[in-house]
């Protein structure tokens, strides 16, 4: 006799179900070994994190005891909150405001800044404010574009002279401030970034990284012809056309550069 297997398969409301009576039940010993092949159902969790040992320790607990376990808990990252600035930053007067969706302007000369000025810079910006003419948002500005012109190596004061606008002296002295504070940052930029994977496929399935690819390929709609590389296609350009608009920039200083030292070479040609 062949033994009996089971398919798992779902419940159809149009075909009848069988009822069996007491007497009707057949032995157990003789199909105890019946071979159920139901399948695995998915946790909604990767692979990688289903084996970690504090979730199936609680997971355990829970089954045995059927209340969660004080002494069975799963680690997540700890939240600090500074309660003391608290109500200088949230003073609690809100208003509604006239509209909730603002668009972002188009024109790169209008967008702001991804660095934002903390207390240590405010007190730098005032005392700078007595020797020269800037403003916070110029600071950061100044800071942002120093930022994202470097790399693993911050640029040196010649590169961030063909970066910034302005005079000599600001530069020199809002560089000087700007390497002070990089060297004693831990982090790799000044500017806070959300940790995530690498795109070279390097880092491992580390639980605390906030986004996660779960796919390779992008989800892009059906309809239209959106792709990965149509997308990548578009960042390259915007990087592209934003490293024009910084050559022309050094363009215009260096056409300007040469007529000053006309108007100069023309004056001293005439006072002889």
């Amino acid at each position: 006799m062949s033994k009996l297997s089971f398919r798992a398969r779902a419940l159809d409301a149009s075909k009848p179900l069988p009822v069996f009576r007491c007497e009707d039940l057949p032995d157990l010993h003789e199909y105890a070994s019946i071979n159920r092949a139901v399948p695995q159902m998915p946790t909604g969790m990767e692979k990688e994190e289903e084996s970690e040992h504090h979730l199936q320790r609680a997971i355990s607990a829970q089954q045995v005891y059927g209340e969660k376990r004080d002494n069975m808990v799963i680690p997540v990252p700890e939240a600090e909150s500074n309660i003391a600035y608290y109500e200088s930053i949230y003073p609690g007067e809100f208003k509604m405001p006239k509209q909730l969706i603002h668009i972002q302007p188009f024109s790169l000369d209008a967008e702001q800044p991804d660095y934002d000025l903390d207390s240590e810079d405010e007190i730098f910006v005032n005392k700078l404010k007595k020797k020269m003419d800037i403003c916070p948002l110029q600071f950061e500005e100044m800071i942002d574009r120093l930022e994202k012109g470097s790399g693993q190596q911050p640029v040196s004061l010649q590169e961030a002279k063909l970066l910034l606008k302005e005079d000599d002296e600001l530069i020199r002295e809002v560089y000087e401030y700007w390497i002070k504070k990089r060297k004693n940052c831990r982090g790799p930029s000044l500017i806070p970034s959300v940790k995530q994977e690498k795109r070279d496929g390097s880092s491992t399935n580390d639980p605390y990284v906030a986004f996660r690819r779960r796919t390779e390929k992008m989800q892009t709609r059906k309809n239209r012809k959106n792709d990965e590389a149509s997308y990548e296609k578009m960042l390259k350009l915007r990087r592209d056309l934003s490293r024009a608009v910084t050559i022309l920039e050094m363009i215009k200083r260096r056409e300007k550069s040469k007529r000053e030292l006309l108007h100069l070479t023309l004056e001293i040609m005439e006072k002889r």
